[in-house]
């Protein structure tokens, strides 16, 4: 296995270490991203529902891009949500701002209760561009 290289996003490295896990790690061609959440800069969450996706989705892009990444290429995309039924609509309306054309990553969302205050999560598998892996 190659080594495991941990990837912050630019400002937040802070908000990580202070909950003790890494956003993204770059290994064997691959970025395993963590789940993101709408949090501001101070980590609380973004109170407006889809300003609250919009933003998971930006502080995802923020770790791709430090990644040397886009969201062209996301391979695997896990969504969690609370009350999905209710607010299933504002992510499809929110998507394709940030996904862009097809062909469109795998896609599993999980309807959850809980999202430590949050209600709506993405984590994402992307695979690195070629540049990358030979590093």
């Amino acid at each position: 296995m190659d080594k495991r290289d941990v990837v912050f996003p630019a400002g937040r490295q802070e908000l990580y270490d202070r909950n003790r896990y890494s956003p993204a790690v770059r290994a064997n061609g691959f970025l395993f991203v963590s789940g993101q959440v709408g949090s501001r800069e101070d980590g609380s969450p973004e109170p407006d529902f889809e300003k609250q996706v919009r933003l998971a989705f930006d502080n995802l892009n923020a770790i791709l891009v430090a990644a040397g990444c886009s969201f062209d290429n996301v391979m695997d995309v896990t969504m969690f949500v609370v009350d999905p039924e209710a607010n299933l609509p504002t992510i499809m309306k929110v998507l394709p701002d940030y996904w862009g054309a097809a062909p469109y990553p795998t896609l599993t969302g999980i309807g959850v209760t809980w999202l430590y205050g949050f209600q709506f999560e993405i984590k994402v598998i992307a695979q690195l561009p070629k540049a990358e892996t030979a590093a």
